[in-house]
């Protein structure tokens, strides 16, 4: 597998608006499926790659021609992820007027636990949604390829005895820096 690879093919997201029975909210926006897109797929059902589609009637919105690719500098993410026990896909996704209609708009998807905790400390909306074995498998075979845990030193805590022990302890410190 390469360092920086992705999946063999393109997803789709689908979102779905669920009626709430709510005076503050009237509906809630939840990520429903997340499906492949295979070239077969795309000549039988004429899928636009990265269109969004929206049906009045059932509330769904699909977006599709997302690629997900996986970066040796997200491995920690990607091992947190495997770790949890539920591993998960996780979209980054924002309100947009689309047609007259306000809709979840998918706009990034990842398998980092890292990279979504980003998201959401910029504010961002994340949904989450389980992963299949086989993905889950494929993210793992990456992982463990390419992830190396970081290694922690043990650090001297400082000397309050002053002087040369101080001294000492700081050119140890511009050393290794």
């Amino acid at each position: 597998m390469d360092k920086n690879t992705s999946l063999p093919f393109a997803v789709s997201i689908v979102m779905q608006r669920e009626i709430l029975q709510n005076r503050w909210q009237s509906f809630q926006w939840k990520l429903m499926e997340i499906l492949p897109i295979t070239s077969i797929a795309l000549e039988l059902e004429n899928v636009n790659v990265a269109s969004l589609q929206f049906d009045m009637q059932t509330g769904r919105c699909v977006s599709s021609g997302f690629s997900v690719e996986l970066f040796v500098d997200e491995t920690p993410g990607y091992f947190l992820n495997l770790s949890a026990d539920m591993p998960c896909w996780f979209v980054m996704w924002r309100m947009e007027p689309v047609g007259g209609e306000e809709l979840a708009v998918p706009k990034a998807i990842t398998l980092s636990y890292n990279e979504a905790a980003r998201w959401m400390d910029a504010g961002e909306q994340v949904e989450t949604l389980e992963l299949s074995e086989e993905i889950a498998s494929w993210l793992a075979a990456y992982t463990q390829e390419y992830f190396q845990p970081e290694i922690k030193k043990k650090r001297k805590r400082p000397s309050f005895e002053g002087g040369a022990g101080v001294d000492k302890m700081a050119r140890a410190e511009m050393d290794r820096g």
